[in-house]
């Protein structure tokens, strides 16, 4: 079991962010990236691209709802929710889940943002949102591994605008403020989790290596926040908790000699 201490708390809150270092096994790891690899799953069903600035295409599979899949047993996982509600403070909803797939020599960048600079314009009244980033591939500097600054939730959120397909942060006001913080490479092995505040700035790079890099990310948002929209993307109910093995049931059953 691994849940975070009052000391993990106080490091999220100064930082933005915290690594939980093999939070999900190789065998959970596993199962995730068969579900990524099989043409009928839920993330090619979803499967679109955005442009960076620079024109290349960065893929991203995006759902809000909760399925009877690997993708629902991680997102509802106790080693997940309990830990949200604790950095959170609160109970908290499932908000959406998302498989970023940087493939190797392919996958574009991810400009700076805030996740709130997306979710703001959503209609979210506060920024009491956050999210659970997944390594399933080693995520390094030279596949294009997340890198964040670190305090800068403290700054509130930034202007954006559109930069390609995507939404990005105002790069003179990110200009003038980058050299007040430390820029963290986020090096993962798999199955290590990085917690993020919705207000943490952080990009990654184009993916130029020969090696991909694959990950899930799920993403809570508080009970105490509305949102002002009349198609809601979030319910204010509860995220469930499963079980411990909710993700080992989803292992691919090996075939029967003769059957």
């Amino acid at each position: 079991m691994k849940y975070l201490s009052e000391e993990d708390v106080v490091n999220y809150k100064r930082d933005g962010f915290i690594f939980v270092k093999d939070l999900f096994s190789p065998e959970e790891v596993q199962i995730m990236l068969e579900d990524i690899e099989n043409e009928g799953g839920a993330v090619n069903h979803y499967l679109n691209a955005r442009l960076d600035g620079s024109g290349r295409r960065a893929k991203i599979s995006i759902w809000h709802s909760l399925n009877n899949d690997v993708w629902a047993a991680a997102s509802t996982h106790p080693r997940i929710v309990n830990n949200i509600r604790i950095l959170q403070g609160e109970d908290v909803a499932f908000f959406h889940g998302k498989v970023m797939l940087k493939e190797a020599q392919s996958g574009g960048a991810w400009e700076w943002h805030q996740d709130y600079g997306y979710w703001y314009d959503q209609g979210f009244v506060f920024p009491r949102m956050m999210s659970a980033f997944v390594a399933l591939d080693p995520a390094t500097a030279e596949n294009g591994c997340l890198r964040v600054l670190k305090g800068s939730h403290k700054l509130g959120r930034l202007t954006h605008g559109a930069v390609g397909d995507q939404t990005g942060a105002d790069m003179e006001r990110l200009n003038q403020i980058s050299q007040y913080f430390e820029e963290v490479t986020c090096e993962m092995t798999p199955g290590t989790v990085l917690f993020f505040d919705s207000l943490l700035l952080h990009t990654s790079a184009p993916n130029n290596s020969d090696y991909h890099r694959r990950s899930f990310i799920i993403c809570f948002n508080a009970l105490s926040n509305p949102q002002f929209r009349k198609k809601k993307l979030c319910s204010l109910d509860p995220c469930p908790v499963g079980t411990e093995d909710s993700i080992l049931k989803f292992a691919l059953q090996p075939e029967v000699a003769g059957v």
